[in-house]
C-alpha cells in the first residue's frame, strides 16, 4: 500500500511539472533549456519592476546623460542576442557604485559608478555584461531553478517519508548549485559584455581597466567595505585576465582599424557629477542626521550604520539585533497614521500615548510583532517602539524593533535617537553644496599627485582622488591630459 501511494504522488508530482515547465531555445547558446516563464512574462516583471526601482533611487537629474545612456543601450540592443527587446537604460541617483539588470530589457546605472569610469569604453563593457544577464535570461533561468527545485524537493518530500528528513540538507546543496551556476552566469555575462562593447566598435579591453578599480576599491579600506557592484560580482582579478583574453580574441576576429575608447568626451560629459551624498536628499555629520529640503535632523546611535534611500532611512547596529525604520506616512492625521502602521505591518499594540517631541505632537505606540522564519517555519516575537510625529504637513514615522529577548538592550538607544527629531534651523546645516566630480587639464607635464597639488586637493582625499582617476598618484600625467578632482 505505501508503495502505490509513492507512486501515485510521483505520477502526481510529474503531471504537476509537466504543466508548469516548457522548454525554451536560449537566445545566447542556441540550446533548449528548462524555463518556467515565457518573454512575455518576463517583460512584464520588468515593466512591473521598473517603478519601485526608480521610486526606491530616483533618477539622476542630468538630461544629457540619460540619453546618451539610452542611445547606447539602444545601439547595443541592436547588435545583441535579443535585438528585439526594448532596452531601457537609466542613471539612478545613488553614489554606490553599482549596476544591475532586471528581466525584460531594464538595465540600471548608479552615478556612483559612472563617477569611477573613465571614458565610454568602460561604460559600454559594464553595459554590455549587464544586457548580457538580460539576453542570456540569467533571472529567469535562475528563478526557474530555484522553483523547479523547490517543487523536485516538494515531490520528494511527499513521495518519500525518509527523504524528509534530509530536507534541510537538500535544499542546502541546490543553493550551493545555484551559487555555481550564479558564477557561471557572471563569466557568461563577461563574455557578452566584451562581444557586445567589441561589435559596437569600443576597446572591450578597457572593461578590465574597470576590474583593476574594483580591486582596489575591495583593498582600500577606505571605502569602508566592498562596492555593491564587487560584491556581487566576484573576483574581478581573475576577471580581469579573461577579459583581456576575451578582447583580444573579438579584435582578432572582427579586424576593426581601430577601436573607440572616448576618454575626453566622456570625461567632459560627467563634468559637474554629484560625488558622494547628495545633500539635498539629507546627509549625515557626526552621528546626526540633517534633511536641508525637508528641514528636519536627528541623532542615532553611535557605531550603527545609516542607509538613506529616497523613501526611507534605515539604520542597524553592527551586531544586526535591531532596526530603526525612518519614512513617512500617507495619512493626514497621527491617529490615522499609528492605525494604518499598526495594520500593515501586524502589529499587536501594547501601549500608546500622546506626547510632544521638541514642541511637535507625537503618538508614541509600543506593540509586539509575530514572524515566521519563511524557511524554518518557527515564529518569534518582536516588540516594536513607534513614534509618529506630525512636523510642516507630514506626518513622520521612526520604527524601533527587535526581538523580544534583546528590546531591552536596543530600546533605550532607539527611544533616545527618536527624542532628538527636530525642526531645522540652523542655516550652515540647510545651505550645505554637494561635493562634485570636476574635470580639469594638468597644467603641466608632472605626476597624479603634483597635478593633483596644483588644484589644491587635500592631502586626504589623494588615495581617492588616484583610485577615481584610476591611476596611481607617482603616475606620469601629460600636460593637457583630462583629470577628475573633487570640489563643491
Amino acid at each position: 500500500m505505501k508503495k502505490r501511494r509513492v507512486l501515485i504522488f510521483a505520477a502526481l508530482i510529474s503531471v504537476a511539472l509537466a504543466a508548469v515547465i516548457s522548454c525554451a531555445v536560449n537566445p545566447v547558446t542556441g540550446k533548449k533549456q528548462i524555463m518556467l516563464m515565457s518573454e512575455a512574462q518576463e517583460v512584464q516583471m520588468g515593466l512591473s519592476y521598473h517603478p519601485q526601482v526608480m521610486a526606491s533611487f530616483g533618477e539622476y537629474a542630468d538630461p544629457e546623460l540619460q540619453t546618451f545612456v539610452q542611445s547606447k543601450g539602444t545601439e547595443m540592443g541592436k547588435l545583441s542576442h535579443r535585438p528585439n527587446l526594448e532596452y531601457t537604460i537609466k542613471v539612478v541617483d545613488s553614489p554606490v557604485v553599482n549596476a544591475f539588470a532586471v528581466p525584460g530589457g531594464f538595465i540600471y546605472l548608479t552615478r556612483g559608478i559612472m563617477a569611477n569610469f573613465n571614458n565610454e569604453a568602460e561604460f559600454m563593457g559594464v553595459l554590455g555584461h549587464e544586457m548580457g544577464h538580460i539576453t542570456a535570461r540569467h533571472s529567469v533561468s535562475q528563478q526557474t531553478k530555484q522553483q523547479l527545485g523547490t517543487l523536485l524537493l516538494i515531490g520528494g518530500m511527499i513521495a518519500s517519508e525518509k527523504f524528509a528528513n534530509y530536507a534541510e540538507q537538500a535544499m542546502q546543496g541546490l543553493q550551493l548549485l545555484f551559487l555555481s551556476f550564479s558564477r557561471d552566469d557572471e563569466r557568461q555575462a563577461d563574455q557578452l559584455g566584451v562581444e557586445y562593447a567589441s561589435r559596437t566598435g569600443y576597446d572591450a579591453a578597457r572593461m578590465a581597466d574597470f576590474y583593476k578599480v574594483l580591486i582596489k576599491m575591495n583593498l582600500s579600506e577606505s571605502e569602508g567595505g566592498v562596492p555593491t557592484f564587487l560584491s556581487t560580482h566576484p573576483d574581478p582579478g581573475d576577471r580581469y585576465n579573461a577579459v583581456l583574453r576575451d578582447s583580444k580574441r573579438w579584435q582578432d576576429s572582427l579586424k576593426l582599424q581601430s577601436y573607440k575608447v572616448g576618454a575626453d568626451s566622456y570625461l567632459q560629459m560627467i563634468d559637474g557629477m554629484i560625488y558622494g551624498e547628495d545633500p539635498k536628499q539629507g546627509y549625515t555629520r557626526d552621528n546626526t542626521f540633517y534633511h536641508p529640503e525637508m528641514r528636519f535632523k536627528f541623532s542615532y546611535p553611535l557605531g550603527w550604520n545609516l542607509t538613506n534611500a529616497p523613501t526611507q532611512v534605515t539604520i542597524q547596529p553592527a551586531d544586526g539585533k535591531a532596526l530603526m525604520l525612518f519614512t513617512l506616512s500617507n495619512q493626514k492625521s497621527l491617529q490615522a497614521a499609528a492605525d494604518t502602521a499598526l495594520a500593515m505591518y501586524g502589529l499587536q499594540l501594547q501601549r500608546a500615548e500622546r506626547r510632544t517631541v521638541n514642541g511637535l505632537p507625537a503618538i508614541v505606540t509600543l506593540s509586539r510583532q509575530q514572524s515566521q522564519d519563511q524557511q524554518t517555519g518557527t515564529t518569534s516575537s518582536n516588540a516594536v517602539i513607534s513614534y509618529f510625529i506630525e512636523y510642516g504637513g507630514m506626518i513622520y514615522m521612526i520604527h524601533g524593533v527587535s526581538t523580544e529577548a534583546d528590546f531591552a538592550a536596543y530600546a533605550p538607544a532607539m527611544e533616545a535617537s527618536m527624542k532628538t527629531f527636530a525642526q531645522l534651523t540652523d542655516q550652515s546645516r540647510i545651505n550645505v553644496k554637494p561635493m562634485r566630480v570636476h574635470v580639469r587639464k594638468a597644467p603641466r607635464a608632472g605626476t597624479l599627485a603634483s597635478t593633483l597639488s596644483y588644484y589644491n586637493m587635500p592631502q586626504a582625499m589623494m588615495e581617492e582622488l588616484a583610485l577615481l582617476n584610476n591611476m596611481e598618484l607617482n603616475e606620469p600625467v601629460a600636460a593637457g591630459k583630462y583629470i577628475k578632482i573633487v570640489s563643491e
